[in-house]
């Protein structure tokens, strides 16, 4: 009786496992494979390489928002491979789960164009060498508008319009247009950079950005990352039974304190792994400091059975069968392409003092090495003379009176404030300030009344420089020093593009730059304080680098070049400080609005008292 009841209840259960639809599937698949424009730029430059095109042009319009065009002269389609191309799941590039050990192309899991579809508009021209007339088919929201034939050169033009234009909640998500075209141009310099052979161009918004014309890959390095790389590119070159490792590392010189210029290619395809760019660092020791990262552009030919690239979506990481030999072999090209060459460092690296020796210890400045080093700066709202009393009353908690000894009359005293004649002493606050020292070159140790203060230099920096930035940005201009000698600055077309737009608020911290023509801009005037032109052209470099780096925060310009302008020209750990300049660094931060953090939420110093100091002590 009871299995007879429960077969009947078995029986009234409704089915609620379902097949999606195509269409909806496609758009959960194109959440993963399509995240933004650039996603979508580099499946289809992939697949123009796949068709085996060697011109391929790249048009954009509004940062991949409103159209992303590939035109290429590869091999084509016919009207039935067409129309597959949108199924998902539909490639040319394997059979069998076999083939997956032995890939050679660049896409393989048939997923890009379906995904594509799914959440875009669709225009696509296609005709094989073969053919007489192509085909022509328009598709939205993978659904097939209309098909024909049409008159088109052999190749193909595939257009991608209005990107989640049915998705509105991930076109809203999508960021601003200099921060998404910052990704495509990641997207084209990797796959330009891979086929140093073939042209490619990049449109945007009507504006040539990249014409490359067919050459080697020192001259596509050259195109790319600029002309400045002329003479400090080095050949690696070693062949092995496992692998062939071929490129160029950059000298010690061409090493800057932004990544961007690290680039890993696997079988010609772009890989990132953070263990293999430990390798190269490992090879650049005693070259380049920690904060300083080298250029290579390394390519590794493999077997392909001996990795495996199918780990993720977008196919950038992959799995070596012998991680810790590729890293050996890697290594040890590297340090003997460095040897070879006789690369010594060209950066100096030794530590000076961070101030003019001026009078007034707010003005003046020093270089270390080959990177400029602005001083703190002169605040005009402050006194000639920095004062610690705003920041003393803030934290009356942190003043001191500290035992003193009395004159030697062969009494040791401790604690009192009567001299040998029985009249009062002054306190220790009514003298002279107990002296901050410095610790391992990077922290400032402070005496205050209940313990002790202590001070990273380079955030306390940072935060001094940023509210001093932002306030020359927000109201007045600094004052500019004019050049006797101007000198050129060349720039790589990203950088070039983004300094042409940030021009005249860089000018407004103080610089004077001009545009040059192309790519080129020249010098005139560095802010009051920078004492080196050269100097003052590597810190452009990083302003820009840095200022690019924080697009992803969404910041206001202002904002931005502020905290790009201050990171780039602030102290550094590891720089020595005299007791001026640290007792200075100490009165300017306590001077800011916000002394506590630095422009990125990090603390500019810590305190620990006597209670928990003796604590640590006792155990």
């Amino acid at each position: 009786m009871y299995l007879h009841t429960y077969s009947l209840s078995v029986e009234r259960m409704a089915d609620i496992i379902k097949l999606l639809p195509d269409s909806i599937a496609n758009q959960i698949a194109a959440g993963e494979v399509i995240q933004r424009p650039s996603s979508m730029v580099k499946e289809l430059l992939e697949n123009a390489i796949d068709a085996e095109a060697d011109e391929i042009q790249l048009i954009i319009k509004d940062s991949g928002k409103t159209l992303v065009q590939i035109i290429d002269n590869g091999k084509g389609m016919s009207e039935t491979d067409a129309r597959m191309a949108f199924e998902r799941h539909a490639t040319s590039k394997i059979a069998s789960a076999d083939d997956l050990n032995r890939l050679k192309t660049m896409g393989f899991r048939g997923e890009a164009l379906a995904s594509v579809a799914a959440i875009a508009q669709i225009d696509l021209r296609t005709k094989t060498e073969g053919q007489d007339l192509g085909s022509h088919i328009v598709i939205e929201g993978s659904k097939v508008k209309s098909q024909e034939f049409i008159s088109t050169p052999s190749g193909t033009s595939l257009s991608v319009k209005n990107l989640f234009y049915n998705v509105p909640a991930r076109r809203k998500f999508l960021k601003s247009d200099p921060v998404e075209f910052k990704h495509i141009l990641d997207e084209f310099h990797r796959v330009a950079l891979s086929y140093p052979e073939k042209y490619f161009s990049l449109h945007h918004n009507g504006n040539e950005i990249y014409h490359l014309q067919k050459g080697n890959l020192r001259q596509r390095i050259i195109a790319i990352l600029g002309k400045s790389y002329n003479d400090k590119l080095v050949p690696v070159s070693e062949t092995t039974d496992i692998i062939q490792i071929s490129g160029f590392i950059g000298k010690a010189e061409a090493a800057r304190k932004t990544k961007g210029d690290q680039f890993f290619f696997v079988n010609n395809r772009f890989i990132k792994s953070a263990y293999l760019n430990h390798a190269i660092r490992s090879a650049y020791e005693e070259l380049i400091t920690k904060d300083h990262y080298p250029l290579y552009v390394l390519f590794l030919e493999m077997d392909p059975s001996s990795i495996d690239i199918n780990v993720h979506p977008t196919k950038q990481e992959i799995k070596f069968e012998n991680e810790r030999l590729v890293y050996n072999y890697l290594k040890v090209a590297a340090r003997h392409a460095i040897g070879q060459y006789s690369l010594t460092p060209q950066l100096d690296f030794n530590q000076e003092t961070f101030f003019h020796k001026s009078a007034n210890p707010t003005m003046g400045g020093a270089s270390t090495g080959s990177r400029i080093v602005p001083p703190p700066p002169s605040y005009t709202h402050m006194p000639e003379k920095p004062s610690s009393d705003g920041w003393e009353k803030v934290y009356e908690s942190m003043k001191k009176e500290v035992p003193m000894a009395a004159p030697d009359d062969g009494t040791i005293r401790l604690g009192s404030k009567v001299n040998a004649d029985d009249s009062p002493m002054p306190s220790l606050t009514e003298t002279i300030k107990p002296k901050p020292y410095q610790i391992h070159n990077s922290y400032i140790v402070s005496q205050i009344k209940s313990g002790f203060m202590l001070i990273d230099q380079q955030y306390a920096s940072e935060r001094i420089q940023y509210e001093h930035h932002l306030e020359t940005l927000e109201s007045a201009e600094q004052l500019v020093q004019k050049e006797l000698f101007p000198t050129t600055i060349e720039l790589d077309q990203q950088h070039a593009e983004v300094l042409s737009n940030i021009l005249d608020r860089v000018n407004q911290l103080g610089f004077d730059i001009k545009h040059f023509g192309g790519n080129s801009y020249v010098i005139q005037g560095i802010p009051v304080g920078l004492k080196s032109i050269t100097n003052a052209k590597e810190l452009i470099q990083q302003l820009i680098a840095q200022y690019v780096d924080n697009l992803e925060l969404q910041l206001g310009i202002e904002e931005n070049l502020a905290r790009s302008m201050a990171y780039s020209s602030c102290i550094k750990r590891g720089q020595k400080l005299n007791e001026l300049e640290m007792q200075s660094l100490i009165d300017l931060l306590f001077a800011c609005n916000v002394p506590f953090k630095n422009p990125t939420g990090k603390k500019c110093f810590i305190t620990m008292d006597l209670d928990e100091l003796q604590k640590r002590f006792i155990g």
